[in-house]
């Protein structure tokens, strides 16, 4: 074996390694993402599925209920309860629409975010310590892969249901 391809065969090895210790982390990262979420969600007597519906419509909603079902990836038999969960706590609020009194969409109540954001506080001084410690180039990197890697999950997700 040449010396240029003994090089290229261990730049490989060293790639696979990075790559799986990225992927190693990334496990991690999801696992204390959920830990996090649900003490949060327990302090504020959410049930996981509860506060994970709550997240999506304070960052898409308003949205209808089968919307929300989708996004959150439950069945839309699901979200009645849900929701009548989120309204009784007082997160949420269903909306007729004014041309179409059929249709309801579900809009989150802000009355409580400071409840959320007190509760995420430590993360959220953790995450700017951390970042502080990176250049704007290094961040955008960063911001970047994180961005591809949910749409990666995302596509992963859509895959399975479809299934």
């Amino acid at each position: 074996m040449s010396s240029v391809s003994r090089a290229d065969a261990a730049a490989r090895k060293q790639s696979r390694r990075l790559t799986n210790g990225i992927k190693e982390s990334l496990r991690e990262l999801s696992t204390q993402l959920s830990l996090l979420n649900h003490q949060v969600g327990a302090r504020l007597e959410l049930r996981d599925v509860d506060f994970d519906c709550l997240d999506v419509l304070s960052r898409y909603g308003p949205l209808s209920p089968g919307t929300l079902a989708r996004r959150a990836g439950l069945h839309p038999a699901t979200m009645t309860g849900i929701i009548d969960r989120l309204e009784r706590g007082g997160w949420v609020v269903r909306e007729r629409d004014p041309a179409d009194r059929r249709a309801v969409s579900v809009r989150a109540l802000p009355d409580r975010a400071g409840e959320l954001i007190r509760l995420f506080g430590g993360m959220s001084g953790a995450m700017d310590d951390l970042c502080a410690g990176y250049t704007d180039g290094e961040l955008e990197v960063i911001a970047d892969f994180l961005r591809k890697t949910a749409a990666a999950g995302n596509q992963a997700t859509e895959k399975l249901a479809e299934a």
